[in-house]
């Protein structure tokens, strides 16, 4: 049985999360000592690791418990554990889009200061400066 320092220094987690992820119930093979402390076995270590892997995919701590939920169910939940992971792949494109159209407007952004630094255009990118007259003002 490990505490939870134990579990810490060997998952790299810090104490809180640990300590979190059991409160919210995502750990459901804990065990407590005489005086309620947490004790972990490997099963919890193993439950740990999959919390903080679909965490670390963006998953919502209440959709990694309706997983873990059916994960105890068994194999007849198969199917949806299925579902909830390919809607969090679903999700996770739709993020990696956007974090694209934020390169390509930085890209652009960065593009226009090469070209406002080389005298190339004059700077439509200070606010102060804007001519409120003009509707088409690139920032």
């Amino acid at each position: 049985m490990y505490t939870v320092n134990d579990v810490s220094e060997m998952l790299g987690m810090s104490k809180h999360t640990i300590r979190y992820y059991t409160d919210q119930g995502l750990v459901p093979s804990l065990q407590r000592d005489k005086h309620n402390n947490r004790l972990l076995d490997e099963t919890s270590v193993n439950w740990l690791i999959g919390v903080r892997y679909l965490k670390n995919c963006g998953m919502s701590l209440s959709d990694i418990r309706e997983y873990n939920e059916l994960c105890l169910i068994g194999n007849e939940t198969i199917e949806k554990r299925w579902e909830i992971i390919m809607n969090q792949k679903k999700s996770t494109a739709e993020q990696l889009i956007e974090v694209q159209n934020r390169i390509k407007f930085l890209d652009d952004k960065l593009t226009l200061y090469e070209k406002i630094i080389t005298n190339q255009v004059a700077d439509s990118t200070n606010p102060s400066k804007w001519d409120t007259a003009k509707p088409e003002v690139k920032i």
